[in-house]
């Protein structure tokens, strides 16, 4: 992809940019032929190309017309080259203000760009180890992936698990307010009834109490009635045999 003039604040090692075309109207076959001609077979590739199929040139346009191609450096490292990589890695953390701990973005980034530097160095003084080396960080880039991935749907499922958790959570303590309102009800009906059950009972017990008195009276003034009848035949009786 043609951009901008890139910023050379990585750790990896770039040569100075190519001039390869200067004609505004290349087409994409051109292009294709271009990055074809750095697509090499393993077996019978050079140091170089080896690089350039590790770690691919950066491509870009200056003026909007020259065509700019800026491979990377295959000089040998030295020692010195390997203590100021440690030491421009250890200023971009710095700078970054990477995380010393936990997961973080900036240093995952510049560590990749170390190993990236590393790979570039070994592979200048051995091919084969730096594209066996190329092969252990690819595949180290596929774990992290795929721990990637199972974190991500790992937290998708906790994030479903909790949202059905307080669905559930709600539905249930709507239940118990309904159930709740279902026993306040039910306790005021019982009251209710409770109310009137005292009620009827009052009623009932003060009616036989106005019962046992009435039958009462009925039963004295029949008394009375039958002893004043009884006086009554008595005199009548008593005034025949006179």
């Amino acid at each position: 992809m043609t951009s901008n003039i890139p910023q050379n604040e990585g750790l990896v090692k770039y040569a100075p940019a190519v001039l390869v075309s200067t004609s505004k109207g290349r087409t994409k076959d051109k292009k294709k032929e271009l990055r074809n001609l750095q697509d090499l077979e393993k077996t019978n590739a050079h140091t170089e190309d080896i690089l350039n199929s590790i770690l691919p040139p950066r491509e870009y346009t200056l003026d909007k017309q020259q065509l700019m191609i800026q491979s990377v450096l295959s000089t040998p490292a030295t020692k010195a080259d390997v203590l100021k990589l440690q030491e421009d890695l250890e200023t971009l953390l710095q700078q970054k203000q990477a995380r010393e701990t936990g997961i973080c973005p900036i240093r995952e980034e510049l560590y990749a760009q170390c190993f990236d530097e590393l790979i570039r160095q070994i592979t200048i003084n051995c091919s084969e180890r730096g594209l066996l080396l190329v092969r252990v960080r690819d595949e180290i880039r596929m774990t992290i992936q795929a721990y990637q991935t199972l974190y991500e749907s790992s937290i998708a499922f906790g994030m479903r698990k909790a949202l059905q958790s307080e669905q559930k959570k709600n539905e249930m303590n709507n239940k118990i307010q309904h159930l709740e309102r279902e026993v306040s009800d039910l306790n005021r009906q019982v009251e209710s009834l409770d109310t009137q059950i005292e009620q009827i009972e009052t009623n009932e017990l003060k009616r036989q109490e106005q019962e046992e008195k009435s039958h009462k009276e009925d039963v004295e003034f029949l008394k009375k009635t039958n002893q004043k009848f009884k006086d009554e035949l008595e005199k009548l009786l008593s005034g025949a045999k006179k």
